[in-house]
């Protein structure tokens, strides 16, 4: 099966879908576009307007979800739980994290009180989440799923402004989520989906933005 990604480098919607893909250890090619200047080609496939969207065999599939699910399916390994309830429930928690991706897009665009807004909004679902997380080092325990792919782009950024400041966004305080994020940013496939531009390409985003976040900024 030919399959072909639609990219944008800073998207974390993507990177979860590559962490799939690697983890599946499936072939697959890459397309990068400017997503704030689309090609036509891009806008007459893609219902949404966004990516990633995924071409398999030339027929598209879009939403990063879907397309993590489907690589699951054509992979080797189920990366899903056996039990259909956490199955489902991995869903929802899926779907939840992209409200901490908009409150962490307010973080990097918005004014003081925006950034405070956004900050406040991020720590009251991360402390959701703290509470649904299982022991273990990854969501559901010891085994990889594809929650964690969902989640890895969200702590892989995280960490960068943490790095980028003086731990603005720290998650210490919560140690699941903590021993979760590191366990998270060791695996192979994660740190595989990572391009060696990328957090230099997040930095520039912050420092272009010009927003309360910039102003934090560690000066080198």
């Amino acid at each position: 099966m030919k399959l072909e990604l639609i990219s944008f480098k800073l998207c974390p919607f993507v990177q979860r879908a590559v962490i799939i893909l690697k983890k599946q250890n499936i072939d697959y090619d890459v397309t990068f576009i400017n997503i704030m200047d689309p090609p036509d080609w891009f806008r007459e496939i893609s219902p949404t307007g966004q990516v990633p969207l995924l071409k398999a065999d030339g027929e598209v599939i879009f939403e990063s979800s879907v397309i993590s699910e489907f690589a699951n399916d054509i992979g080797e390994v189920d990366l899903q739980p056996s039990d259909p309830i956490q199955k489902a429930k991995n869903r929802a928690w899926t779907s939840f994290a992209s409200g901490l991706f908009d409150d962490l897009f307010h973080i990097v665009t918005g004014d003081e009180e925006k950034f405070t807004q956004a900050k406040q909004g991020l720590f009251k679902k991360l402390e959701l989440l703290e509470a649904a997380k299982t022991p273990g080092n990854f969501f559901n325990g010891d085994a990889f799923n594809l929650i964690d792919a969902a989640f890895a782009p969200l702590f892989i950024r995280l960490g960068w402004i943490n790095a980028f400041t003086d731990n603005a966004l720290s998650i210490e305080k919560f140690e699941k989520l903590s021993h979760w994020a590191n366990n998270l940013l060791a695996d192979q496939a994660v740190q595989d989906s990572i391009d060696e531009v990328l957090e230099d390409m997040y930095l520039g985003n912050i420092e272009s933005r010009g927003a309360h976040l910039s102003t934090l900024l560690i000066e080198e």
